[in-house]
Parts: structure tokens; sequence; C-alpha cells
């Protein structure tokens, strides 16, 4: 039992090691060797240019595969439509309180790397703005990574369409399932290839701007993992109070630590996924309530998302030496940490795509994005614990607003097969 368990322990940490590592020695090799580390410029390129090939197809079946899978809308409507409010309400306070931390902890204070300028910052502050940030003219500029936020609301309706045309639909939505598995293997491949990516980007980065970034992302770090922890003990206590008071927050935190482990563990929200449906039947979630809102929620549920997602256009800002401040731009913020949580996909490095988005939509070089990568993966375990945590709050949430105050006393699990 003790060999399968530490054999299942490296198993599951095993990749986050080796990419580290790999960072770290590509940065020591930087370090010695300067300016001509950029020798290993190319072998980083690849693995960039791979990831960006892939990110368009990946963000479309992933999400109408999701979406086309829903059949029964009797009381899918009310659950989804409360779903959503309770994971917009939770990701607005996940990232103001984010917005509150940085500018007391600026993240890269003090950080100064010449990069190529970043374009002039435009917020979304006019309904042209706001039009060319969610639609575009033609089809054909929607099989673009520039046009992320179209893709995605498109990718929602042509889902929801396939799943209300019925039966006749199955056979697209069975076949985008399959497609969704593809694209996620074909990550995961290229995800073997990281490593030798990210180490041969960083040699050439520290070998360009030497220690001093390495120092921002300690910082970073040191402002991300403390706000985590608060996060899942106080923000936590006060969701699963207002689902069912003082029984709900002991039922939560009895039945969490399982789902919290794991996460961390696996760094996945989708591995994390049978240990959260048996959690939150444990705690009394109805079948119909966790098997919408916690496999939506593995891909779609954001509070940790946006407190890494304000952490890293914060850390960005700074990057350019440029001020995170005013309220266009915490709007801006906010409204840009909510959207890159909501196309997290539940597999680890899933940020990569709320990453692109923070670069495209504030305009920010392409240079730019492997080093706000890099915090994706730093801030990932702790992150993902917040997602996984988060979607079974959110789950007993909705369930108090659909069964009442007492649906704790009513058992709603009591009848189910074991």
């Amino acid at each position: 039992m003790d060999n399968t368990e530490k054999k299942s322990f490296w198993q599951y940490y095993k990749f986050p090691i080796i990419l580290l590592s790999s960072i770290i020695l590509g940065s020591i090799i930087g370090l010695v060797m300067g300016e001509k580390a950029a020798i290993f410029q190319p072998l980083g390129d690849i693995f960039l240019n791979a990831m960006f090939t892939i990110v368009v197809p990946l963000v479309f079946v992933t999400i109408t595969s999701a979406v086309s899978s829903m059949v029964d809308m009797k009381r899918l409507g009310k659950i989804i439509g409360t779903m959503l409010l309770v994971f917009i309400i939770t990701g607005l306070i996940a990232s103001i309180i984010m917005i509150i931390t940085v500018n007391i902890f600026p993240p890269a204070k003090g950080v100064n790397i010449q990069m190529p300028q970043a374009e002039d910052i435009k917020p979304l502050n006019t309904g042209e703005q706001i039009v060319a940030a969610i639609t575009v003219t033609d089809f054909t500029e929607l099989i673009s990574r520039k046009n992320m936020l179209p893709l995605i609301i498109f990718s929602i309706f042509f889902g929801l369409c396939v799943s209300l045309i019925g039966e006749k639909g199955k056979k697209i939505a069975d076949a985008l399932n399959v497609l969704s598995e593809v694209f996620l293997k074909m990550v995961s491949i290229i995800m073997y290839y990281a490593p030798i990516g990210l180490g041969a980007y960083f040699a050439s980065l520290i070998g360009n701007f030497g220690p001093e970034l390495l120092g921002s992302y300690a910082r970073a770090m040191a402002v991300y993992y403390p706000i985590c922890i608060v996060y899942f003990f106080v923000a936590f206590f006060f969701y699963s109070y207002f689902a069912g008071g003082m029984p709900g927050v002991k039922t939560y935190f009895k039945n969490i630590f399982p789902v919290a482990i794991t996460s961390l563990a696996t760094q996945s929200s989708i591995a994390t996924l049978p240990v959260n449906l048996n959690s939150a039947k444990k705690m009394g979630v109805p079948k119909d309530v966790r098997d919408i809102i916690l496999p939506i929620g593995a891909t779609a549920h954001m509070d940790g998302s946006c407190l890494s997602a304000i952490l890293k256009i914060s850390f960005m800002f700074g990057l350019f030496d440029m001020p995170f401040k005013g309220i266009g731009t915490y709007i801006t913020a906010i409204i840009i940490s909510v959207l890159s949580g909501v196309v997290m996909s539940g597999v680890p490095g899933g940020g990569l795509i709320g990453e692109m988005l923070i670069v495209n939509m504030y305009g920010f070089p392409l240079e730019a994005f492997p080093i706000i990568a890099t915090i994706g993966y730093l801030v990932d375990p702790p992150a993902t614990m917040i997602n996984v945590t988060g979607d079974t709050v959110a789950s007993m949430m909705v369930t108090r607003v659909l069964e009442g105050k007492d649906w704790m006393e009513k058992k709603l699990t009591a009848n189910e097969e074991a």
C-alpha cells in the first residue's frame, strides 16, 4: 500500500518537478553563458509555436463538447443560470481581493526589462471596443488566436445549438467529445517537450536579462501562495456558511480535504473530478446539481484563476513599467480575469489559453508570453486547488438557492445508490 502511494505521489508530481528543474537548469546555463545562451532560443520557439498552433482548435472542441453534451433542458436552465451567477460573483470577489493585494505588494516592483514596447492599453470603455472584443466580421477571423473571446462565444453558441436539436445532434456531440479527447492528447504530447522548450527559452532569457527576472518570480510567489491559503479558509468559510450555516461549514471542511490534496497533487481539475463528485455526494449535494456543476466547473470555474490572472496582469504592468492604477484599468483587469477563468481547461498547463488572452487583450508583445506562462506554471498547484474546491462550495450554494435553506436537513442524497 505504501509503495503504491509513494509511486502515485511521484507520478503526480513528476512533471512539475521536471519542468521546474529544467527551467532552473536553463536559468543557470543562461547566467553562466550570458548572451551566448541565445543559441538555445530556437528550441524554445518550437514549443511556443506548437502551443500557438493548437490553441484555437483546442478551445473550440473542448467548449463545444462540454455544452453540446447537455440534453435535459427542464431543470438545466435554472441550475446553469444559478451556477453562472455564483461563478461570476465569486470570481469578482477573488479579483477584487487580488487587486487590493497587488497594490499593497506589487509583484514586479523594481523590475525593468528591455523588451518591445507594449501597445497603448485600450480599456473596454466604448461600445465599439466591446463589440470588437466579443465579435468578428467574418468566420475566417475566428480561426485566429487574436480573436479568442469571439471564438469562445461562438463555441458556446455552437454547442448549445447541437444540444437543442436533440437526438439528431447526438452524433455531433459524440464526435466533438472524441475530438476534445484527441486535442487534449495532443496537448499532453506537446507538454513532453515543454521541459526542453521552456528550459531553452529561459537559458536565452536569463542570458540576456540576468538574475533580475528570477527575483521577481520569487516576489510574485510570495504574494500568491499566502493569498490562496487565506482565500481557501476565509472565503470558503463564508460561502459554505451561506450554503448551509454552521452545519454547512462543518460538512464542507470535513469532506473537502481529499479534494484539495488530490488537486494539489495532480494539478488537474479533470483528474480530481471523481474525488470531487464523491465528496459533493457526502455533503448532500443532489445528483443533477453536482453532475452538471462539477464537470463544467472543472473547465470553467475561476476563483483561483481570477486570483492568478490579476497577479499576471499586474506583473506584466510592472514589467513594462506601466502603472496598474485607475478604475478603467481595474474594470478591464476584472473582466479579463473572469473571462480567462472561463477558458481554463481541466488539464495541467491549461492556463496557457488564459495567458494568451491577457497578452492579446492588453497588446503586450509576444515575447512577454513565456514570462507570463512561467508564472502560470508556478501558481498552477494552488490555483487548481482553489478552482476545484471552489466548484464544490459552488455546488452547495446552488443547491441552497434551488432547494431552500433547509436542504441539508432534507438529506437529498439519502436514496441514491452507494
